[in-house]
């Protein structure tokens, strides 16, 4: 396992370059989106860039507004090699939200139609059952235009699907703040007790569950 801490303010290929100095031909990157919130999926997203055909202004998806996303995920889907996991609350509560996203971000890797020579990894952790050897990059997505592509696949893709729970669990106001914790959320999670979005293990979702239980006991 590698790790490299050194914090950069924009990203570049600078890291994938070094790699492919090495010898690595495919060099990908992955990232998540939605580890935090009470409810919904953590979305992985692995991304192999077209060195020729880099979209510019790749960032963080976190410095980015909602059209800047949408466009640059627009332009990556269209010109680059991408993967996208999903680990729903099912997973989350059996593997605990750190398990769930190095399970994601490994199936994220191994799920390309190319197996990458490198990964380059967001984060300190770099997952067991990776297709190659991982690099793990401490803001990497600030870091690396590869991690900051695949940041803002997985936060659009993670978006759309929030808009689709709120259709389907309209009380609670996922379209508006993608199931973290705000005031609303938690307003709606007391008067309305948890759906089949809510992460069980996480402490206001499991207290609302002990509500509920003490209600109907």
């Amino acid at each position: 396992m590698l790790i490299d801490s050194i914090i950069q303010t924009e990203p570049d290929y600078s890291h994938e370059l070094a790699l492919k100095a090495r010898g690595a031909q495919v060099v990908a990157g992955v990232d998540e989106a939605g580890r935090g919130p009470l409810a919904g999926p953590v979305v992985v997203s692995a991304v192999v860039l077209d060195p020729h055909n880099i979209p510019a202004g790749l960032n963080d998806s976190k410095k980015l507004n909602e059209e800047q996303r949408e466009a640059l995920f627009e332009q990556i889907i269209a010109s680059a090699m991408v993967s996208v996991v999903v680990a729903p609350p099912s997973i989350i509560l059996s593997h605990n939200i750190r398990g769930a996203t190095l399970w994601a971000m490994a199936q994220a890797a191994r799920n390309l139609c190319l197996v990458p020579d490198r990964v380059l990894i967001d984060g300190r952790d770099v997952p067991m059952g990776l297709p190659c050897e991982g690099l793990a990059l401490v803001g990497g997505d600030g870091r690396s235009v590869s991690i900051a592509a695949a940041s803002i696949v997985a936060k659009v893709t993670r978006d759309r699907m929030c808009q689709v729970m709120d259709c389907d669990a309209p009380d609670f106001g996922f379209g508006g703040h993608k199931g973290y914790s705000t005031p609303q959320h938690m307003k709606a999670l007391s008067e309305h007790g948890p759906c089949r979005h809510h992460r069980e293990a996480f402490a206001p979702v499991a207290a609302a569950w002990e509500r509920v239980r003490s209600l109907v006991a």
